[in-house]
């Protein structure tokens, strides 16, 4: 555990502020008024006295933007993950086929539901059609991450749509990632694969990446969400999102969509740092460093703190045994300067590597 300083020089290429809008003035000032009007919490559920204006017109905002019918802000990414598996495979008359890789929040979510749960290897699709074909419950969900959080891989989501339609199963897909820097305009993962709007396609989200502050949705079909509302125990029992929080989310959206170049200037930026630090591009601002053991991953993310700048060190059980790593994160708004000081610290990392016999850098394993 490692306590920030608002105050040290440190360049951050391990957070998930990959817009570069958490400090953005108008974000800031959004949060500032709606802090002054409703206060610091929302005081009470969405369905009780929390709901306010501010998370009404989020979710209007969110639900035009990623070309959904309607969407539930909550109060944290994980709990709209919770609600949205828990309520949409109610038990054992249910069949939930999660990908290998999938973020601990959709895990967590499936074991809640109480459903049949069949876990397959990272975007298989022939194991998910697999699974499908075998089942015998009544109703069948395949949740994946749409991004990767510890690859930065895109699912291939417009194939496991296919399947899931196929079987009569619905798809729900993590856009955590995702929003803000795939697909166009950066409306996610789901819209690049052509899939916003389908009714059998879900996604879930955050607000706490590309869009800076805090909080999560559940975006799609209206009835499904709707569902989700009133039954989805993460979002029925939950005190709401803060209003402020929400007031901040809102007005990164609005950037966002006021300047559709900020996906494709953070997915440059990654580009960027993975030829820095030697390692395969990446198609999302999510860029691996493969180390393989744990010791030497913790050693290697010292050295770059050494040198003034903070990556990521992902290690079991977090990611599969033998696959320790960095995980680096790009931001729309480095500059240039902070890409050569970037570059600098990782030439102090290769040679650590180096010595100890790992050079050069291992693609992450797919």
């Amino acid at each position: 555990m490692r306590t920030a300083d608002a105050t040290a020089a440190v360049l951050d290429l391990a957070g998930n502020d990959y817009l570069g809008l958490s400090q953005h003035p108008a974000v800031v000032e959004a949060a500032v008024t709606a802090l002054r009007t409703w206060g610091a919490g929302s005081t009470g559920s969405r369905l009780v006295s929390g709901s306010t204006t501010e998370h009404a017109d989020l979710e209007a905002a969110l639900a035009d933007f990623c070309g959904a019918a309607d969407a539930a802000v909550t109060s944290s990414g994980y709990l709209a993950n919770l609600a949205a598996v828990t309520a949409l495979a109610p038990g054992p008359d249910h069949l939930v086929v999660s990908d290998r890789s999938a973020h601990a929040s959709l895990i967590d979510a499936c074991r809640l539901s109480r459903a049949r749960i069949v876990v397959v290897p990272a975007h298989d699709v022939a194991a998910v059609a697999a699974a499908l074909a075998a089942r015998t419950e009544r109703g069948a969900l395949v949740v994946t991450d749409a991004v990767d959080s510890t690859d930065g891989q895109v699912a291939p989501l417009r194939d496991l749509h296919a399947v899931a339609r196929r079987h009569g199963a619905v798809l729900l897909a993590d856009e955590a990632h995702a929003l803000g820097v795939v697909g166009p305009g950066g409306r996610g993962a789901v819209a690049a694969a052509g899939l916003a709007g389908e009714p059998d396609v879900l996604a879930t989200a955050t607000l706490s990446k590309a869009l800076g502050g805090q909080g999560g949705a559940i975006l799609g079909r209206r009835d499904a969400v709707e569902h989700v509302r009133q039954v989805g125990r993460g979002y029925v029992f939950d005190t709401a999102l803060a209003p402020a929080s929400a007031a901040a989310a809102l007005a990164a959206l609005r950037l966002v969509r006021a300047d559709p170049g900020l996906p494709a200037r953070a997915l440059a930026r990654a580009a960027a740092l993975a030829a820095a630090a030697g390692v395969p591009a990446s198609t999302s601002a999510v860029v691996p460093w493969l180390v393989g053991d744990p010791h030497l991953a913790v050693r290697a993310q010292a050295e770059a703190a050494g040198a003034g700048v903070a990556v990521g060190c992902f290690r079991p059980p977090t990611v599969p045994a033998g696959t320790a790593r960095l995980r680096i994160t790009a931001r729309a708004d480095l500059t240039d300067a902070e890409v050569d000081r970037a570059a600098a610290a990782f030439a102090a990392v290769r040679a650590l590597l180096a010595r100890e016999g790992l050079s050069p850098p291992a693609p992450v394993p797919g």
